[in-house]
């Protein structure tokens, strides 16, 4: 197997590798694509440990629908940034990156290899390019938004960042309740659209370089293995998942909640249905989910793809054999900077 032929994500010669940046593996792809079985195939080779950067795995107890890999997995291989936050805690990429960067200072005084496990690219972009110098949440102006869209109505949110951040408005759905909230909390609380805050400088993350890894198998096989995973998931006991944290005190209007599957099987067993009958709405969302990671991972030009995927013994071949350029230039110019000193 061979990386699949794109022009726009060329293979990274040794010779652009920064010699005194640490290397950092990230692997990217959909939904069902390997990713945690390459990731954890080449941490066993390559001295690693696997991160992982995925929206829904930082939540305690939602385990089973967000494919969290297992407690064998884990106690072979340490994971990193999975159960970090009940499911009542809101979870930011800002927040995102702050824990990802502690978890890197602990690998890189261990010499440990951090791979990277990337489902949500927002989190992965983050923590590379940094965020915008932008004022934190304020609860009391949110509940005061949410009591303004309560008496004048759904679409009032949206008129009215339209009046203070056109651009923003353009790029926000007026059914996206949290987005929208977030752009005006910022125009309030900044003294500026949030465009004009994005607009200035990042502070990127310093001393790494990112060798990225993508997976993009062949669409029919991969919806095949969506169908599977999510009949898989419901046999290993999804629906009683459900219940437990609803039964243990997880608040219904929980962000995880929102998840797929989860909000599906939620609404089954409100209204008595059997859980079995939620199997094809899941599905199709999670093949949606998968097109639209595709779509933004493919705005990254640095990206080198492999139409396979992860959990196939040639895939991890084939990602070696691309890593091994780069990672020995970079242990060769470790040593010549140790024997200058």
């Amino acid at each position: 197997m061979t990386p699949a032929d794109s022009p726009a994500t060329p293979a990274l010669a040794p010779a652009t590798f920064s010699q005194s940046a640490l290397p950092l593996v990230a692997i990217m792809g959909p939904t069902a694509s390997g990713k945690s079985a390459l990731a954890i195939a080449l941490a066993e080779k390559l001295s690693g440990e696997v991160v992982a950067c995925d929206s829904t795995q930082v939540y305690r107890g939602f385990d089973i629908g967000t494919a969290k890999p297992s407690v064998a997995e884990r106690s072979g291989i340490p994971h990193h940034m999975i159960d970090v936050v009940s499911p009542a805690e809101v979870f930011t990429a800002g927040e995102y990156r702050n824990r990802a960067v502690q978890v890197l200072e602990d690998l890189r005084h261990r010499g440990r290899l951090p791979i990277f496990t990337v489902g949500t690219g927002l989190y992965f972009r983050a923590l590379m390019d940094g965020l915008a110098d932008a004022p934190p949440r304020s609860n009391r102006l949110r509940l005061r938004l949410s009591a303004m869209q309560a008496r004048r109505g759904a679409a009032s949110l949206h008129r009215l960042l339209r009046r203070l951040d056109p651009a923003a408005a353009e790029r926000i759905s007026s059914n996206d309740h949290q987005k929208l909230v977030r752009a005006l909390e910022v125009c309030f609380l900044a003294g500026k659209p949030l465009t004009e805050v994005h607009q200035a400088g990042r502070q990127g993350l310093q001393g790494y370089m990112a060798l990225k890894i993508g997976l993009n198998p062949p669409r029919q096989g991969l919806y095949r293995r969506i169908e599977q995973r999510v009949s898989g998931m419901l046999d290993s006991g999804w629906g009683e998942e459900v219940a437990r944290l609803l039964a243990e005190g997880a608040p219904p209007t929980a962000k995880p909640f929102e998840f797929i599957g989860y909000r599906e099987l939620s609404v089954c067993a409100a209204a008595g249905q059997p859980l079995s009958s939620a199997i094809p709405a899941i599905a199709q969302a999670t093949r949606r989910y998968a097109k639209r990671q595709l779509t933004w991972f493919r705005r990254d030009s640095g990206i080198h793809w492999f139409s396979a995927f992860g959990d196939a013994p040639e895939t991890l071949a084939a990602v070696l054999e691309y890593l091994e350029g780069p990672l020995n230039s970079w242990r060769i110019g470790q040593s010549s900077m140790a024997s200058a000193v």
